[in-house]
């Protein structure tokens, strides 16, 4: 029998730290000014419990499947999809996985606007060390000078996207994405790197805060109308359901599990905290003026700006292939295709979805919205539904269900019902 290749605790943790720290951090110190300080504190908190809960019921049900569901041949069988196959049948098993091709185009799509608006910082700079002209850069845009070839050419919602198209779609034909996979580590040091940014220019900055009048710039209410937004995006910033069995399968001591998923969850929520509070209390403008991009709050010509741009664009631009790889399987395996059909077949979903990725870098470039929709309807459905079900399912087949764990499993669902309905309601 193959041996399943094990870890420590502490690679696993960051494993699961890497793993779950994402682009959300750039739109951290942005949900911490729609739901005030304290209650962005709070959410962090309780939005973090809850997915850690939720989490570790997919390990506890994937255990009890393998041992007492009819799966003890096979060791592997649960993550999300499967689990719904063995637990709750076909129609568990279809909306697991339509909900994970949501999550991943919602994922993708993000990440597309991001890389546009990367691109096309980056090409400006070089541009302008390049042709240095007598303008004066403010703070959140290039000023374009009309007539201009390059500012013809060269729009950040218009022809910029297009560009990206032109560049990413040799990298989405492979049969395999392994040479992407060995970029994975770069995660970790852009993750590192924002971190640092942050802490650089908040240092920098210094405080830059007031809870009393309501008249100043600097106003920081302590709770916010806008909160909905903030806990919108959580979800997504804390979502590891659909691999986490796999993570915590290689953990060398599974007593552990519990602990170490704690730790990791616990260093993800103080990571964002740190991002998103530090740089909301020292930003040294109107705290309405913050982004939904942390990076667009500052000049072009930044140098830890054009680095930290750099950084994360290269990061994506290796995620994106796998992400379109984990979609395309996804897709033609609902179509009951393998992996890879033909050429043709690949190059026509590719078209498809980059099609759709580039009309919302063109007309809805608002990642702060994009993170909240997405992240309030895939975590109302993997994170804070399928676990559950899943759970009192596994409870049922073990007769020992009590009218305890159906209320506690209900109140969680219903909570992620009313975050997603609550994005209706948010002001932009």
């Amino acid at each position: 029998m193959h041996k399943v290749a094990t870890q420590s605790s502490i690679v696993t943790i960051f494993s699961i730290w890497n793993t779950m720290m994402g682009t959300s951090l750039l739109a951290m110190p942005w949900g911490v000014g729609r739901a005030g300080i304290l209650m962005s504190v709070f959410l962090f908190f309780m939005m973090g419990m809850i997915c850690l809960y939720t989490a570790q019921k997919m390990i506890q049900v994937q255990k009890s499947t393998v041992s007492n569901h009819g799966q003890r041949g096979d060791k592997h069988v649960g993550e999300m999809a499967e689990l719904c196959r063995v637990l709750l049948g076909r129609p568990g098993e279809i909306i697991a996985k339509v909900s994970s091709i949501i999550v991943l185009l919602g994922a993708n799509i993000i990440y597309y606007v991001l890389m546009s608006n990367f691109l096309y910082y980056s090409v400006t700079f070089i541009y302008l060390e390049a042709c240095p002209r007598n303008v004066t850069m403010p703070v959140v845009e290039y000023q374009r000078v009309p007539g201009s070839t390059f500012d013809q050419l060269w729009q950040l919602n218009n022809t910029v996207p297009l560009f990206l198209a032109l560049i990413l779609g040799p990298l989405l034909n492979f049969k395999s994405v392994t040479f992407f996979t060995k970029f994975n580590s770069f995660g970790t040091l852009s993750a590192m790197y924002l971190v640092l940014f942050v802490l650089v220019k908040s240092i920098f900055w210094g405080l830059h805060v007031d809870f009393d009048h309501e008249d100043s710039p600097y106003f920081s209410p302590l709770v916010s109308s806008n909160l909905a937004a903030t806990s919108g995006m959580l979800p997504l910033s804390f979502f590891i359901h659909s691999i986490v069995i796999t993570l915590m399968r290689h953990n060398k001591d599974q007593t552990k599990n519990d602990r170490d998923l704690s730790i990791a969850y616990g260093l993800v929520g103080l990571t964002y905290c740190l991002v998103g509070v530090l740089f909301y209390l020292c930003f040294p403008l109107a705290k309405s003026c913050i982004d939904d991009n942390l990076l667009n709050n500052f000049q072009n010509r930044d140098l830890m700006t054009v680095i930290a741009r750099g950084f994360i664009f290269f990061q994506l631009l290796t995620v994106f292939p796998l992400i379109m790889y984990m979609l395309r399987i996804q897709i033609f395996a609902a179509m009951q295709l393998n992996h890879y059909p033909s050429l043709f077949h690949v190059i026509l979903l590719n078209i498809t979805i980059v099609g759709i990725c580039v009309s919302f870098a063109v007309f809805f470039p608002k990642i702060g919205a994009l993170l909240r929709f997405t992240g309030a309807l895939g975590g109302f459905i993997c994170v804070f539904t399928l676990p559950c079900l899943l759970y009192i399912a596994s409870e049922i087949k073990e007769d020992r269900l009590t009218w305890q764990t159906v209320v506690v499993h209900s109140i969680i669902p219903l909570t992620g019902f009313i975050n997603f309905v609550a994005q209706f309601f948010v002001n932009d």
